[in-house]
């Protein structure tokens, strides 16, 4: 069996009869029929569900983990995990070796990242870590003011609503990385690939010196989204596991971290917001990158595809469904990628990414009018864009995605859609 720990999720042994399962849609369904109707259930109309692309869920890895079945499960008895301490020996003292362990090994088994000689800080989530990187940073600076974050636009949109927020005396947003002329000190964020368009990014603050810090944000540096070209090697990186392996629900995100005074405020952050991380949450983690890695290896101890592989071959044929609507429509554009070669392929790749970054035809609101169809889309006006921009989710289950490429391709130019909508 691939994997250390096993998992078992059991149900209540109690039962109610008058408690039935919530159907797809989360509602519970009542199929008694109604005697005012002789026994005949009246019929109510329901409106077309949303398809709901706003929000990067993977639930696209559904299919994988169902395929792997129990060989990554994890079973914890009642007396386990009950320390707020994790079993290593880490600077990050709430995180489990195990954690550790399975973190570097699966950036080495990818070659996406240099792990040795750095620093591992488990978060509840990248979002918790990205907050605790501008703690950990701005305290470094040790300035009067708050420190100006900014990121290159578009930038992603969770950048500047958990900066403003928090409402902290640390650090404030000061938009797009492109309009920073100030000589203060300040921290960019770097997002590589970058979510929404999906580009390969560096800094773009001219003349930084000493004056500015990077936090490099990795979620999507993975094969199944884009070429490993080389080992990231930055001062402080950001990974989450939603991105990577499709465990959202987990919570679980990490930082590699160059600096040792950096990385215990980062941790000093953490401890102070949630005291730690969820031993469930990283043991299920660790099983996890576990078996990814032993999917990658050529001599497997089990029957299991390569992870990468098979997430990959998924995104393409996503990208290649969605640029065939695309390029039938007179409405929409999608952005182009150059190819790289692939450490981790060994051959030349294209980007796929987890969000589509679509333009519509000028002047039109892009998240109104895919709405009125019935799409929720995030709209490029968060991104610090255009309305004419939305972001799509790429990620989802496979009949949403059916769907909204159906709905997609009925879209035709209107009158309505002109741009002067209000």
């Amino acid at each position: 069996m691939c994997g250390t720990y096993k998992v078992v999720v059991t149900k209540s042994s109690m039962t109610c009869s008058d408690h039935q399962a919530p159907d797809s849609n989360g509602s519970t369904p009542n199929h008694r029929l109604d005697v005012r109707t002789n026994g005949v259930a009246p019929y109510h109309h329901h409106p077309q569900p949303i398809v709901s692309l706003d929000h990067g869920d993977p639930t696209m890895y559904e299919a994988y983990w169902k395929k792997v079945g129990q060989r990554c499960s994890v079973t914890m008895s009642g007396f386990q995990s009950l320390s707020y301490f994790g079993d290593g020996k880490t600077l990050c003292w709430f995180m489990e070796k195990k954690l550790e362990d399975e973190i570097r090994k699966m950036h080495k088994v990818a070659g996406n990242a240099v792990v040795d000689g750095r620093h591992i800080v488990v978060g509840t989530g990248s979002s918790q870590l990205i907050l605790a990187a501008l703690y950990a940073l701005a305290y470094t600076l040790d300035i009067p003011n708050p420190v100006d974050v900014v990121s290159a636009a578009p930038y992603y949109s969770s950048y500047p609503e958990m900066i403003e927020f928090v409402r902290t005396g640390l650090f404030k947003w000061s938009g797009d990385a492109r309009c920073f002329d100030k000589d203060v000190p300040y921290i960019e964020f770097v997002t590589s690939p970058n979510n929404p368009d999906g580009s390969t990014r560096e800094a773009v603050v001219m003349n930084r010196g000493e004056l500015g810090l990077l936090v490099h944000d990795l979620a999507y540096y993975w094969p199944q989204y884009t070429a490993i070209t080389s080992p990231a090697d930055h001062d402080l990186m950001l990974f989450t596991a939603s991105k990577c392996t499709g465990h959202a629900g987990s919570r679980i995100g990490w930082a590699v971290v160059r600096d040792e005074n950096v990385a215990r405020k980062m941790v000093k952050f953490i401890e102070m917001n949630t005291i730690g991380v969820s031993k469930e949450a990283q043991l299920r983690s660790a099983s996890v990158m576990e078996l990814i890695s032993l999917s990658c290896q050529k001599r497997k101890p089990c029957d299991v595809e390569n992870f990468f592989d098979y997430s990959q071959r998924a995104m393409e044929e996503r990208w290649r469904r969605l640029r065939d609507v695309v390029n039938n429509s007179q409405l929409f554009s999608l952005p182009k990628f150059p190819e790289h070669y692939c450490n981790f392929r060994r051959e030349i790749v294209q980007t796929y990414p987890a969000f589509a970054w679509m333009k519509c035809k000028e002047g039109i609101d892009g998240e109104r009018l895919l709405r009125e169809h019935k799409i929720g889309t995030r709209s490029g006006r968060r991104f610090g864009c255009e309305a004419e921009f939305v972001r799509i989710s790429m990620l989802s289950r496979d009949e949403d995605f059916d769907l909204f490429l159906h709905r997609l391709s009925t879209i035709q130019p209107t009158a309505s859609a002109n741009g002067n909508q209000n």
